[in-house]
């Protein structure tokens, strides 16, 4: 009869446990559509006149930013006058057109450029890109889903919560088990 009501203990607590755990991802799921992190690709490799451009995102509402890295077309090189503009408009309409200017930085020998544009709604923006040198230029465009900023440092810490609450339930289920024995003799 003790054997059966250890059996019987032992399946309603990994039982408990196991609902415990659903429920705590399903009360901290998020939506998988929305972006926190670090940039992510929105173009690449897309020959503009004389140099191939990809642009890399961080589209969040405040300020998003985008930064364009350059590499020369095959057999040629990058001009020195290079200027590029980003164009945003949401595409629903609601707002017109807005343009900025990105600035180049210094990256040791590797040519990019960043732009911080201002988005004031968690929406799809249209982002146009416009490369213009002396040597050519050209366009791409591309739609972006704005998302809502992340929490800054607090950001792993949420990230976390999750497996520290499963660590602990783990836990808590191990010390509680090991007072027990199958056969109802001595502990350990």
């Amino acid at each position: 009869m003790r054997a059966r009501d250890y059996r019987s203990d032992f399946v309603r607590a990994r039982l408990g446990t196991l609902l415990l755990t659903a429920g705590l991802l399903l009360a901290v799921g998020t939506d998988a559509l929305a972006h926190e992190g670090p940039p992510y690709p929105i173009i690449v490799d897309k020959t503009l006149g004389p140099c191939v451009l990809s642009v890399w995102s961080d589209p969040d509402v405040g300020t998003g930013t985008f930064f364009f890295i350059l590499e020369p077309a095959r057999g040629g090189r990058l001009p020195d006058d290079i200027r590029i503009d980003i164009g945003v408009h949401p595409v629903s309409g609601r707002l017109p057109e807005a343009i900025y200017a990105a600035e180049r930085e210094d990256q040791g020998g590797r040519v990019q450029f960043k732009a911080l544009v201002p988005f004031d709604a968690e929406e799809l923006w249209r982002v146009r890109v416009r490369l213009q040198s002396a040597e050519g230029g050209g366009e791409a465009a591309t739609d972006v889903e704005v998302t809502p900023p992340g929490y800054g440092r607090w950001d792993m810490l949420i990230y976390l919560l999750p497996f520290a609450a499963v660590g602990a339930l783990w836990l808590r289920a191990l010390v509680k088990g090991r007072g027990r024995h199958p056969r109802g003799g001595a502990t350990w």
